[in-house]
Formats: structure tokens, sequence, C-alpha cells
């Protein structure tokens, strides 16, 4: 229980980041560190998501709903290539890496329908 409640505080710590970066980001917008700061954010947020769904899965078990939801986390992955595209291509052209950091912001908007699926 401790080790999800640590993750669970990495997580938070991470997202309380998400205004000030966001403010440092739309005042300097075409600043390469404000904009991949901003994306090395996003990044370490999804990756402590990614922790909690590991720690969640080992305390559950690998036979439960959560484990079988969760076991392939292609969108966690592929969103946090994402981001990391993003940082690398903000420090050559800011404008580029926040259209990808906003692609991957609607992406997210896609319901998640695994935890539905493992239910059946």
């Amino acid at each position: 229980m401790a080790r999800i409640l640590w993750s669970n505080l990495h997580l938070l710590f991470w997202l309380s980041l998400l205004p000030v970066s966001t403010g440092w980001m739309g005042e300097n917008y075409d600043s390469t560190f404000h904009v991949a700061f901003y994306g090395f954010v996003l990044f370490m947020s999804i990756v402590a998501f990614m922790i909690i769904e590991k720690i969640a899965i080992k305390q559950e078990g690998k036979e439960s709903i959560i484990a079988k939801s969760l076991s392939r986390n292609l969108k966690e992955k592929t969103y946090s290539i994402g981001y990391l595209v993003g940082i690398g291509i903000s420090f050559v052209k800011p404008e580029i890496g926040i259209i990808i950091y906003a692609l991957i912001a609607l992406l997210w908007l896609i319901p998640d329908r695994r935890f539905e699926e493992s239910m059946r």
C-alpha cells in the first residue's frame, strides 16, 4: 500500500508542475528551453503514471482485472515516445514541439476501453 501512495505522490508532484511549466511556456513559446521543459514535465508525468500501473499490477496479482486491463500499455509507451520526440524537436523548432504536445493531448481524449474489454 505504501508503494502506491508514494508513487501517487510522485505523479502528483509532476502534475503540480504543469501550471507553472504551461505558464512559463505560454510566455516564452518561442524559447527552446521553455518548450522542452514543458515536454519534460509531460514526459515525467506519464512515466509516473506507468510506475503506478506497474505497482498496482504487482500488488493485485497478474490474474487480476487491473493486470489484464493494463498489460497492453501501448498507449502510454507511444505517448511517452511522442513526448521525447517533442522534447528533441523543441530544441530545433519549438513550434513543432508544441504541435506534437497538442496532438498527444488530443489523443488522450480518445476513451480507453481496456477495462471494459478485460471485464467481458
